[in-house]
């Protein structure tokens, strides 16, 4: 039986080598790439997508940061305006009418919620608006380039009101009571009964002023602590009684806020009060 070997490839008659097997060999290596656009390496290309996807993951997470500082900017302003609407008011205190009680440059929180839904009482320290004309007209107000947002961060209450078209006091007599000026001791009388005002300025002995009133309806009695220096209830008699509407009362003052030195909250002295009959 003829064995079976390898044809050795015999050589043609023009001389020339049998191509075909170098022709597969050529036809499975791989093309070389055009001139001018030669192939990026694997890890090249590699780098270049994880480089493409840090910068936006980077990006992204720069957008959500300010997205949610956005949202805590338009919550707080939110909570701010409403706290100031239903809630507290900051107000400035430009006068020296209830030293040492309020210093001038004190802010205040004001709590909105009395006289109405929780009742006013005799020693609170109230705000309220000059309906009575006690305060001479404010100066016209100039504008500034940044006025605009003084008045929008007040009107949201991130800013004390700085209008000197409110006033500052405590409540002394309420509707009924019957106030007079002075007892044989010199001391303030509510309903017949002497009281011992402690929180007035003890700096300045008071000058006495006489006056004997009984509260209308619907109206309270004011009057500074700081007596010789306050244009309070008595100095204003010739007008409706020198007394102020309970309706123009913004509410108690609640806290002193400013400055830091001065946090306190503000007291109304019920022991002085404690004694005193009700309005007959």
């Amino acid at each position: 039986m003829p064995e079976n070997h390898a044809r050795t490839p015999e050589p043609r008659p023009d001389g020339a080598s049998d191509s075909r097997a170098g022709d597969a060999a050529h036809a499975a290596a791989p093309e070389p790439a055009a001139a001018g656009g030669e192939a990026p390496a694997p890890e090249q290309a590699g780098s270049r997508a994880a480089a493409k996807a840090g910068a936006k993951s980077g990006g992204s997470h720069v957008v959500a940061w300010l997205k949610e500082i956005a949202t805590v900017v338009v919550i707080a302003v939110v909570l701010s305006f409403l706290i100031k609407t239903f809630l507290f008011r900051a107000f400035f205190i430009p006068s020296e009418s209830m030293v040492n009680t309020l210093d001038i440059d004190d802010r205040i929180f004001v709590n909105l919620l009395v006289p109405e839904p929780f009742s006013l009482s005799r020693g609170d320290v109230v705000v309220f608006r000059d309906t009575k004309g006690w305060l001479p007209a404010a100066p016209e107000k100039t504008d500034g380039p940044f006025t605009w947002v003084q008045d929008g961060l007040t009107f949201v209450g991130l800013l004390p009101d700085n209008s000197e078209q409110h006033l500052v006091k405590r409540v002394i007599g309420l509707p009924g009571d019957h106030v007079v000026c002075c007892d044989t001791g010199g001391k303030l009388t509510i309903n017949g009964t002497a009281i011992d005002e402690s929180y007035v300025n003890a700096a300045e002995v008071p000058q006495v002023r006489n006056f004997d009133v009984t509260v209308p309806e619907g109206k309270v009695w004011v009057m500074g602590d700081n007596r010789n220096h306050s244009a309070d209830s008595r100095a204003h008699m010739d007008s409706d009684g020198g007394f102020i509407d309970v309706a123009d009362l913004e509410g108690k003052a609640a806290v002193i806020a400013w400055p830091l030195s001065r946090i306190t909250a503000l007291d109304n002295y019920p022991d002085v009060f404690r004694s005193i009959p009700a309005a007959p």
